[in-house]
């Protein structure tokens, strides 16, 4: 088994030796030492800085919670701030942003709200720096700025790129504020944020690593000139980078002000005592709503390009991942993720790093665990991940691509949330059950604006997608994603400023929520014309190609997972607009004859994922879908007049209500409502029982016929290789998949 890549040590703190009296303590004097000596009074104590009692909680509450509110109050101040300098519609109308203030040695005190994301991943980056000698060379001074995109150094992807300025207090490094904000364009090998068919770190864009981009509180005009030469859309990530830097000098300046108030001496030990406390309150809560014990998922993720134009040659495969994550809970609260058996990295986009992992880990700590109370990176400390290097989690080489990391990590990250609603359940908390994640396809653009210019952009539309269902209601409707809690689709007036396509509709997408007693959120579909360009490149990203990663629970299904774009070359709509004929503004109900095939004439496609290899121009029409969550439950214990309100309101198609939730529904044709036919529908969920129980078959049966089609080697390639990839990275998945099919000792894929 590989060594955990985040060894940390929690739960009880335990006793030391103690230093025999008289004996000189040596104060660390660089911040190197510091780091190092917070890390070993961590490993030997098991508290944050060797933190065992929160004396400042206990002397002074009041003060010490009024400094605490304060420091909150400050980030999210600057957060809302810095979104309205922000040119990006992607800042300013999804709120893709996050400020946090860190320690000297760069752990999280206090975040704004926004993309919770990476208040760990910027710990990292800091501390990257601090391990790597920058105190000494290039030197860590006030009006300092640094600036990082490096996945390998900590951050997610290459569109998330963090600043941190360094905060003194009378000569002497008090802390870090920093911000993040994702970028729309990075100018990769393909346009937009998302570089999808990047296959190398070589094809992904702009690197910044952990670079000084700024000094006396200015950003360097020759990194401005960098930007300005290396991206198809080089406004965005100027003005964002002005804002962050806004950002983090407004939580400098009332940071100071601050420490003048309470003073140093009280400011640093209250923080110490802060991410202390945070970290007990995340093993308190787990102690008291979650089961200890041990927890096992599985998912899988399929990565269809073979053949495709565009592709590279090193990157020309279909691949499927199996995701198998197991989750421990200790009698202390300690969580423990164990990614063991998943599969290699690949030239693909999708590869992940520590870091993100982290990233990862830490919003879905704080949309399940730490919404109140002081949420930092002591959360973070009760945890420990297991993540096998070569795998993709943990790549053994820097030059993979992580450009669309998140297509993999939501995935392995909503099985956690998902064995966390199971432990919540085993405790009885049923209204603390949340499918959760969803893995929802983000649009990429580029080629010629509106304006006649060169532009690339990122669609952040697609963070208001459906969520999982919860275990006591229906999951949220194009509100959710599990990247950011704030979610907001934005609105269409300002995304047509950003790209050169209008609006012709926003609709619910029919039957895009898993089925469930309680159904998935739903998702949307958006439907545009190309507009005043004679070149629109159009991708998309993180999403499973015929393949479920959007699961259910207890029973409910997972959303539906096929991603196909809708496009309409040389279309007569403009034609149409004119002589004031039905104009299309969704696909409709029906799948086999959309509103586009009913209305519009020109060459129309139906492409499936992740991209349209010839760009569009004016005049052409394009539709995409978003995706829903997985349901909750068993289908057919669906309350009816709910499944009637989602067929009158379009959420649900009348026929696939009656197949999966076995009700009888009838169309009142001279009012055109839907009502339920109570008793018919209890008569014919007693027959689809009774049918169940005569169509199932004895597990012990199941395994037999599928353990000789594995002896036969009865598999697609794409499943072979799948597990033969994951066996010969990890001995114990091997031993266990063997096992647990009763195969030879020497069996091989």
């Amino acid at each position: 088994m590989a060594q955990p890549t985040t060894p940390k040590t929690q739960g009880v703190p335990k006793q030391t030796q103690r230093v025999p009296p008289g004996s000189p303590v040596v104060q660390p004097s660089t911040l190197q030492e510091r780091l190092q000596q917070n890390e070993r009074q961590f490993a030997e104590k098991g508290c944050y800085a060797g933190i065992t009692d929160l004396t400042l909680r206990e002397d002074d509450p009041i003060k010490y919670e009024s400094l605490h509110t304060k420091l909150r109050s400050m980030v999210v101040s600057a957060r809302e701030m810095a979104r309205r300098i922000s040119a990006s519609p992607g800042v300013r109308e999804v709120g893709e942003m996050v400020v946090a203030l860190y320690t000297p040695e760069g752990d999280a005190i206090s975040l704004s709200t926004g993309i919770m994301v990476h208040v760990h991943t910027t710990s990292r980056f800091i501390k990257w720096m601090i391990q790597n000698g920058y105190e000494k060379d290039p030197g860590i001074r006030p009006g300092d700025i640094f600036a990082n995109n490096d996945a390998f150094i900590g951050t997610v992807q290459v569109p998330d790129v963090m600043d941190v300025v360094p905060i003194f207090h009378d000569g002497q490094l008090a802390g870090w504020a920093g911000a993040v904000c994702h970028e729309l364009e990075v100018g990769g090998i393909t346009p937009g944020g998302d570089v999808y068919l990047a296959a190398e770190r070589f094809t992904e864009g702009l690197f910044v690593c952990a670079e000084k981009v700024g000094a006396n509180d200015e950003l360097r005009r020759d990194y401005i000139i960098r930007c300005e030469r290396n991206l198809r859309m080089p406004i965005y990530w100027i003005l964002d980078e002005k804002a962050k830097v806004a950002a983090c000098l407004e939580v400098r300046e009332k940071l100071k002000e601050l420490i003048d108030e309470v003073g140093i001496e009280f400011y640093t030990r209250a923080c110490k005592e802060f991410i202390e406390e945070g970290r007990r309150a995340q093993l308190n809560r787990m102690r008291q709503i979650a089961v200890p014990g041990r927890y096992r998922g599985h998912t899988f993720y399929g990565h269809l390009v073979k053949g495709k134009p565009g592709v590279l040659a090193i990157a020309n495969e279909n691949r499927l991942y199996a995701i198998p994550l197991e989750m421990e809970i200790d009698k202390d609260g300690v969580i423990s993720l164990d990614f063991e058996g998943t599969g290699s990295w690949g030239y693909h986009s999708m590869n992940c790093t520590p870091a993100g992992m982290d990233g990862g880990l830490f919003v879905t700590l704080t949309q399940h665990l730490n919404y109140d109370g002081k949420v930092n990176d002591g959360a973070w400390l009760a945890t420990r991940m297991n993540l096998p290097p070569g795998t993709w989690t943990n790549p053994d080489r820097h030059t993979v691509a992580t450009a669309t990391s998140w297509a993999l990590l939501l995935p392995a990250f909503g099985i956690f949330q998902r064995l966390l609603s199971r432990a919540f359940l085993s405790r009885g908390f049923k209204e603390e059950v949340f499918v959760g994640q969803v893995n929802s396809p983000m649009v990429e653009m580029g080629g010629i604006s509106q304006y006649g210019k060169l532009f690339g952009c990122a669609l952040f539309e697609c963070a208001a997608a459906g969520s999982g269902a919860l275990g006591i209601k229906d999951g949220l409707d194009t509100a959710y994603v599990g990247w950011n809690p704030e979610s907001d689709m934005g609105n269409v007036e300002i995304w047509e400023l950003a790209i050169p396509m209008l609006y012709l509709g926003r609709t619910i997408t029919p039957d895009s929520g898993g089925a469930g007693k309680y159904r998935g959120g739903a998702a949307f579909t958006s439907m545009w014309l190309v507009h005043n360009t004679p070149e629109l490149i159009l991708a998309t990203s993180e999403h499973s190609a015929r393949v479920f990663d959007n699961a259910g629970l207890c029973g409910g299904y997972p959303a539906p997972t096929a991603q196909r774009h809708y496009a309409v070359r040389d279309s007569n709509v403009r034609e149409l607009g004119a002589q004031r004929e039905c104009l299309p503004h969704s696909l409709g109900p029906d799948p086999h004859s959309t509103h586009l095939e009913r209305l519009v004439g020109g060459r129309h496609e139906e492409v499936e994922g992740p991209y349209i290899a010839a760009p569009l121009k004016s005049g052409d029409l394009f539709a995409h879908a978003y995706n829903g969550g997985g349901g909750y439950g068993d289908p057919i214990e669906r309350e009816p007049q709910l499944i009637v309100r989602d067929v009158e309101n379009g959420y649900v198609t009348p026929e696939l209500a009656g197949a999966l939730h076995v009700v009888a529904l009838e169309l009142d044709r001279q009012t055109d409502r839907w009502t339920v036919d109570r008793e018919a529908t209890k008569q014919r969920r007693e027959q689809f029982r009774r049918d169940r129980l005569r169509k199932a078959v004895p597990v012990s049966r199941w395994i037999e016929r599928q353990r000789q089609r594995i002896l036969d080697r009865d598999l697609v390639d794409e499943v072979k290789n799948m597990y033969g990839d994951c066996m010969q990275l990890s001995s114990r998945f091997k031993d266990e998949f063997r096992s647990f099919w009763s195969l030879p000792s020497d069996f091989e894929l």
